[in-house]
């Protein structure tokens, strides 16, 4: 299993419209993408225009079909207009023993 963190500084005043759209690509993932486990989205207490995107995928190649997906050049293509600078992700990858 591999866990991906994705970061986001939010336009002020997008932060209920970058929510709903969270839920929306959840809800899309879970239906359409098989490797996918789930996601929590997480926003800052200190900076209310700071989130995180944590997820769980089965393996890495499920993550990588994903990100060469359609779904995700759009999801990135609409997050330009509300996102504030490049986002970052980070992957976290359990080693099985």
């Amino acid at each position: 299993m591999i866990n991906v963190g994705f970061y986001y500084r939010v336009k002020k005043g997008h932060e209920k419209e970058f929510e709903d759209t969270f839920s929306g690509v959840l809800d899309h993932l879970k239906r359409n993408y098989k490797g996918f486990k789930d996601a929590k989205l997480y926003r800052s207490v200190t900076d209310p225009q700071e989130y995180l995107i944590y997820s769980e995928w089965e393996d890495m190649d499920s993550f990588r079909k994903f990100i060469v997906s359609q779904a995700y050049r759009d999801t990135t293509s609409y997050g330009k207009t509300i996102i504030e600078g490049r986002p970052t992700h980070r992957v976290f990858q359990v080693v099985n023993e």
